[in-house]
């Protein structure tokens, strides 16, 4: 992001004030554009608000991140608001805290030749001047910057300062933004439009035309940029300087390449600050504000993927140099240099390192030697953070337990990489000791597998670990336990079956066997998915009675749960009821959510079959609302598939919707319908098609398969999202109803008196809507507004007579 010179004034020279210091021209010294700003059309808003409702605004983040060129472009669409001068002050090059008033009195034009203190002078020429100062990079020179902002800020009641640096002033009254990075496509795929959706792609294609001419984002290359884009962190300078790189380079070879990054990025503009111009140098820069202390943290967290809580950085980082005591300051002054990233989960905060930011403290842990003992450390605490959530999980704590592993699915995976020997990720062997730590992690994780949707991965993870460690073990014998039950809720029968046999003569050559009631539960659901019905009463029962007999409720109820199902679909009604009764009052007495959904699903599907339909269904949404903290996709694709049954006689057309949403779901899944519930589902399809048709059908069912995910427990339950009415103007418009009408009145060649007159609103009220405008759609003119209004149609042009 290159930025041209302040000006210095007009040629006339400068004219005498009355203290003695001289003044140039009061028109300002914001520099030009030389390339074109992209995005950040709700930050320039918030910024603006914030400068309406405060007198210092300091725009914080990380380097690199844009807060310079954000802080121009504010002030660019400022500067008629300040008849006195919007003036940029430059602070990157300046090594003394005490040059800082002489510097910002040049910025200004201020010649001081009196006996006065210059921060005297310079507060007596801003008092009565409304006045916009842009203070930029004042991290290093932060309790300098402090003073000056607090002392002008006190004598000038018509100054507003908008500061940058990596981290807040700290003076009464300042209002700061955390400025984010770009945003970058979530998920594979979803790139956007060949013109760039997200603010990320969109600068990566703009700056990608400026050295090679023509480039476009296309189908072939869409992806690929999405992904350089999330590699990294949609950081603007990285993508710039990544940018930069296709002079040589196609896009796929720069991501090839994206692992050795600061070697990489490091075409930076000449006439940038060094430490611009290369993202190794950017980051050095923070590193140096550090304190060694801070250094040493950094170091230290990079080995966490994903963010951290306060209490995994003091388990896992501190000794050595950092107490326990100290780590929450520590913490506290990253994210004041907004190295780390504080975020908010639920009622827990969170922690995160951009990639970039922890590729480079990885070097450094490297460089140190102690990667292998944080690597370990880690581990081990993830391990006992996955035991502790398996002890924990059957009782009231069990949504924050899911919501804790699932927002460090990321470390565990880490965690579970470093377990295994020849990680790609480190050259470092965990050892015996370390791959049997990844066993017990794996193993612990069945729950978090399988209410995460991962079970894929979970199956994944727990075979190479069993390869790892083959030797005869209690872990590996629950590890095989475990790995079936998996292998048998993707309905892979056969896997399940060879896992269980050696699951069994295992334990049968260990001195101390491991308890027989998980491997018949297992074996149990396998015979009733396979609907061998005998088998699975006798073989559930087996395991009911053998966690009641160990004291494992939560073993127990899950037993019980598909023992009565079982007896249900054997005819055994009252057995049936008895046991889910049972499984109901062991849930609600813990306050448990997850059993007591999936009880109600089998015990709403029972209710169905002995007639009593309305009372099935309520069960069935009850379920979905306890499944959804959850987001679990495989039990509320079950309850959509039961509630189709149970709707196909009253209601044909919903019946083939939910049963297309149903599908979608087993789709993401992954594995078949449970065997012995295909009976119900081809009975209810064969009825809607009756009723519907077959051109009826295939419309309704293709209406739940184009159901969002995230709207069908909505439809299921009869509480559906809103979906907004499509602006008059066409394409999705940015604008509110009244921006529009304001629009198409700015597009007529009115001024914002006679918009005020047209609309009976106040004159002030009309300014500040045209402001938005120009903020939300990023111009900064009205023959911008009128060019876009002339753009959507006729509709857009008539909005105001609307």
């Amino acid at each position: 992001m290159t930025i041209a010179a302040p000006k210095t004034g007009p040629k006339s020279g400068p004219k005498p004030g009355p203290d003695g210091w001289q003044t140039m021209s009061p028109a300002g010294s914001l520099p030009a554009e030389l390339n074109s700003f992209v995005g950040r059309r709700r930050e320039i808003a918030e910024v603006k608000r914030l400068l309406g409702e405060g007198r210092l605004v300091t725009l914080a983040g990380v380097g690199g991140v844009g807060k310079s060129r954000l802080a121009l472009r504010v002030a660019f669409d400022l500067r008629r608001a300040y008849h006195d001068g919007v003036w940029l002050v430059e602070l990157a090059a300046l090594e003394s805290a005490e040059l800082l008033v002489a510097t910002v009195m040049a910025a200004l034009g201020l010649q001081d030749s009196a006996s006065r203190p210059s921060l005297e002078v310079l507060a007596a020429h801003l008092r009565d001047r409304r006045t916009l100062v842009v203070l930029d990079n004042c991290e290093h020179l932060l309790d300098a910057c402090a003073a000056l902002a607090d002392r002008l800020v006190r004598a000038a009641p018509g100054l507003r300062i908008l500061a940058t640096s990596r981290q807040a002033l700290g003076v009464t009254g300042e209002q700061v933004l955390q400025v984010p990075t770009l945003a970058v496509p979530e998920a594979a795929g979803t790139a956007g439009r060949a013109d760039g959706q997200t603010d990320a792609v969109r600068l990566f294609a703009e700056r990608a035309r400026a050295v090679l001419p023509g480039f476009e984002i296309t189908d072939a290359n869409r992806e690929a940029v999405a992904r350089v884009c999330r590699r990294l962190d949609g950081i603007p300078l990285a993508i710039e300087l990544a940018a930069v790189r296709l002079r040589a380079l196609s896009v796929e070879q720069l991501l090839e390449r994206l692992d050795d990054r600061f070697r990489l990025l490091t075409t930076g503009a000449r006439t940038a600050m060094p430490r611009q111009q290369t993202l190794r140098s950017l980051i050095d820069w923070s590193h140096a504000l550090c304190t060694e202390q801070e250094r040493l943290l950094w170091s230290r967290l990079s080995v966490f993927s994903g963010g951290l809580d306060l209490e995994a950085a003091e388990q896992v980082c501190s000794g050595g140099g950092i107490p326990p005591e100290d780590v929450m300051d520590l913490v506290g002054g990253l994210v004041d240099k907004s190295v780390l990233a504080r975020e908010e989960h639920r009622r827990r905060v969170r922690y995160r390192l951009l990639e970039t930011i922890r590729q480079y403290g990885r070097e450094r842990l490297r460089e140190s030697g102690e990667e292998a003992e944080l690597r370990a450390r880690h581990r081990a605490y993830f391990r006992d953070l996955a035991l502790r959530a398996r002890r924990d999980w059957y009782g009231p704590d069990q949504v924050a337990w899911f919501a804790r592993l699932r927002a460090d699915h990321g470390n565990l995976r880490t965690a579970l990489d470093s377990a295994l020997p020849s990680s790609g990720s480190s050259p470092y062997a965990p050892g015996p000791d370390g791959v049997r730590d990844g066993l017990v992690l794996a193993t612990a994780l069945c729950f978090h597998w399988i209410a995460a949707g991962a079970l894929r991965e979970g199956r994944a993870w727990l075979a190479r670990l069993l390869a790892a460690a083959p030797e005869p073990s209690p872990e590996r014998a629950e590890a095989l336990c475990v790995q079936a039950r998996l292998a048998v809720l993707q309905s892979d029968f056969e896997e399940a079956d060879a896992l269980l046999r050696e699951c069994r003569e295992l334990g049968e050559a260990l001195p101390d066997p491991p308890p027989a009631a998980p491997v018949a539960y297992v074996a149990g659901l396998a015979a009733l998915m396979r609907h061998d019905l005998r088998e699975a009463v006798t073989l559930l029962g087996e395991a009911a009675d053998g966690h009641r007999a160990a004291g494992e409720e939560s073993g127990v109820v899950n037993a019980l749960m598909y023992l009565a199902t079982a007896h249900g679909l054997l005819g055994d009604d009252d057995q049936a009821i008895a046991r889910f009764k049972e499984c109901l009052a062991r849930c609600e007495a813990r306050h448990e959510h997850w059993f007591r959904s999936y009880t109600l699903w089998m015990f709403g599907i029972e209710t169905w079959r002995q007639g009593d339909p309305a009372r099935a269904i309520e069960m069935e949404q009850e379920a979905i609302r306890l499944k959804q903290p959850f987001d679990d996709r495989l039990g509320v694709a079950l309850c959509v598939e039961a509630l189709a049954w149970m709707t196909a006689d009253a209601s044909a057309e919903r019946a083939a919707t939910l049963l297309g949403a149903s599908q979608e779901s087993w789709r993401a899944f992954g594995g078949p319908l449970f065997g012995y519930l295909e009976g119900y589902h081809d009975a209810a399809e064969a009825a809607a098609r009756e009723r519907l048709g077959a051109r009826g059908f295939a419309a309704a069912f293709r209406k739940g398969v184009e159901l969002p995910p995230g709207d069908v427990p909505g439809y299921a339950t009869g509480h559906e999202k809103r979906r907004p009415r499509a602006p008059r103007t066409g394409e999705d418009s940015p604008l509110t109803r009244r921006e529009r009408e304001i629009g198409a009145l700015v597009a007529r060649g009115m001024s914002n008196k006679e918009i005020a007159a047209t609309l009976v609103i106040a004159q002030r009220t009309a300014e500040a809507h045209v402001e938005h405008i120009l903020c939300k759609l990023g111009f900064t003119s009205r023959a911008q507004i009128a060019a876009w209004v002339a753009g959507q149609g006729p509709a857009a042009q008539d909005h105001a007579g609307g």
